[in-house]
């Protein structure tokens, strides 16, 4: 298994939990973590994708464009990406978009209609963009449908190819058959994206690396569509534990939620499902009673009360020892000096 490629869609996907109404700081602020956060594509825009601020889908307070410039403006490292539905979005948007900053794009079309793709992904190709095909609603089409339109978007110049469960509706099982037969067909690269609906978006995401997807979508805190997205912070987590080689920083990520987008929901009266408590405990592997000691522990010595129960997991603590955890943050704030 190569190295596994993360694109975040808080700010597209995202931004249909808040009506499209993240502010320009809002993006700046979300995009400049993610990006410190080592995260390798950020899709950014109406979450209709280019141009979808209409009455069909809602209006949002800045055009496309502003977004854009506002994200690329402190993205140092991550490609700053858009979404593009022909028959929304056009070449000409495309071609704006790029000159604000954008330097990917995923053309995105239902599962049976790659057809209309052609043109939007040869003229991004043709501008330098890192060009995706977004085959929406997969699970709506068989195994042998999904590889024939997925070959189409890979013979325009596709540099690679999503499976998007937009619906949240398929089974690890399936996404499984699917993905493993696009890889097994076609010479490119293939991602998925996951919607978390029947809770199942990390067990999804995880069987279509298991496949051979080499892309794999989330957003912070799980923000989405539905019921949202595959969380970025926990799909981090897991590609730790499971050795999958990435480019994330997992403490970086979870801030890039606590800090960075939470707050900013919070201010919209926009709440999430998301416990990264409860996530970096199962990440670290120690007892789940410890949360509260190792929070008043983190504050008496000054260290990051996730580095004191990473250690706990370590030492292999369990409950009735919590009196152990003064001594991991002591030993940790001997370290820092």
């Amino acid at each position: 298994m190569g190295r596994i490629y993360i694109t975040d869609t808080s700010l597209r996907d995202g931004s249909h939990t808040v009506s499209h109404k993240f502010s320009l700081e809002d993006i700046k602020k979300i995009a400049g973590a993610l990006d410190e956060a080592g995260i390798d594509l950020i899709e950014v825009g109406h979450g209709d994708g280019l141009t979808g601020s209409t009455i069909n889908y809602g209006f949002s307070d800045y055009d496309d464009f502003e977004m854009i410039e506002a994200a690329a403006s402190v993205i140092k490292h991550a490609k700053p990406t858009v979404l593009l539905i022909p028959g929304i979005g056009t070449v000409e948007d495309l071609k704006k978009a790029k000159e604000c900053g954008a330097t990917a794009v995923r053309v995105a079309t239902h599962v049976t209609e790659a057809d209309v793709s052609a043109q939007h992904i040869r003229a991004a190709k043709e501008m330098g963009m890192f060009t995706v095909g977004f085959l929406m609603m997969a699970h709506m089409a068989d195994v042998d449908t999904l590889v024939g339109e997925a070959k189409k978007m890979e013979s325009y110049g596709a540099d690679l190819v999503y499976c998007t469960d937009s619906a949240g509706a398929m089974l690890p099982v399936d996404v499984k058959e699917k993905i493993s037969a696009l890889v097994k067909n076609l010479s490119i690269p293939v991602g998925h994206h996951s919607h978390n609906n029947l809770g199942l978006a990390i067990g999804n995401s995880l069987a279509a690396i298991e496949a051979g997807a080499t892309y794999i979508d989330g957003s912070l805190s799980g923000l989405g569509a539905g019921a949202g997205n595959t969380g970025t912070d926990t799909l981090v987590a897991v590609l730790n534990k499971m050795n999958y080689e990435h480019g994330a920083d997992l403490f970086k990520t979870m801030d890039a939620s606590t800090e960075a987008l939470l707050p900013i929901l919070a201010a919209k009266g926009v709440s999430t499902n998301t416990n990264l408590d409860a996530m970096i405990m199962g990440y670290a592997g120690c007892y789940s009673s410890f949360m509260l000691h190792a929070k008043r522990a983190a504050a008496r010595f000054g260290v990051d009360v996730r580095d004191i129960l990473i250690e706990c997991g370590n030492r292999k603590a369990v409950g009735g020892q919590e009196d152990w955890i003064i001594e991991v943050a002591s030993d940790l704030a001997k370290l820092k000096k």
